[in-house]
Formats: structure tokens, sequence, C-alpha cells
């Protein structure tokens, strides 16, 4: 399956509905089981209303589905773009593992038995053994 890249509004958009915890629980709770926002509002210390807008915050950012089922509202977690975010995630992780490396080398002294390596302040020899 191949995940096609988030544009920068995207991108934009899911991480603005990630920044607050209470969506970022009602997401963790649709990717688990779909759930109607009125078993989602039960789990808070907030109106039903409040509990709507932070998952029309998710829906905008396209993290949940919303469809109605008679009288309920369902939500569920579109897993597309959960994976998505996920991508953007491992490649921001991907570039700092090469950041902490390149560092690394930096800070890593050189091989000092290397044969074409003098230890500082010594002469180093030529191909005969003598010193230059």
């Amino acid at each position: 399956m191949v995940i096609q890249e988030l544009s920068e509004a995207e991108a934009d958009a899911i991480f603005r509905a990630l920044a607050d915890s209470t969506r970022r629980d009602i997401l963790r709770r649709a990717i688990r089981h779909e759930r109607s926002i009125s078993s989602l509002a039960d789990r808070y210390a907030m109106s039903w209303a409040a509990v709507q807008k932070h998952v029309a915050v998710l829906e905008r950012a396209f993290l949940i589905v919303k469809e109605r089922r008679g009288k309920e509202q369902i939500v569920r977690a579109n897993l597309d773009s959960v994976r998505r975010a996920s991508l953007l995630l491992d490649q921001f992780e991907q570039l700092w593992h090469e950041r902490l490396d390149r560092i690394g080398d930096i800070l890593t002294p050189p091989d000092t038995a290397s044969p074409d390596r003098a230890p500082p302040g010594t002469a180093s020899p030529d191909k005969e053994g003598t010193e230059r």
C-alpha cells in the first residue's frame, strides 16, 4: 500500500488538531472502536456541544470520519490520515538520527592507530620507515 505524503496544509491541520489532549484521547478511542458522540461526551467533564466541537476539529483534519446512524452521530478514525501523520513523524525521526550520526562523527576523535596518521606532535614515517 502506497501512502501519499501530507501537504503542508494537511500537516498543519493534523498537528493543530492533535495539540489538544482531549482530541488526542478522542482519536485514541475512535482508533480502538467507532463511537457515538454521546458516548464520548459521557467520558469528559464537558458538554456534548464541546465534545462535538473537538470532533469537528478532528474531522476537518481528516483524522475522524463522522456519519449519522439513526439519531446517533458515529465517529471512527480515518486510519489513512493517521498513517500519513505517522509517516511524517517517521521522516522527522530519520532526520534526527542522521543529525545525531553526523554529530557523533564530529565528536569522535580520529583513529590514531591508523597507519596513515601519526599521533599529534610526531613526524609521520615515509614508506621506507624513515621520518620526514
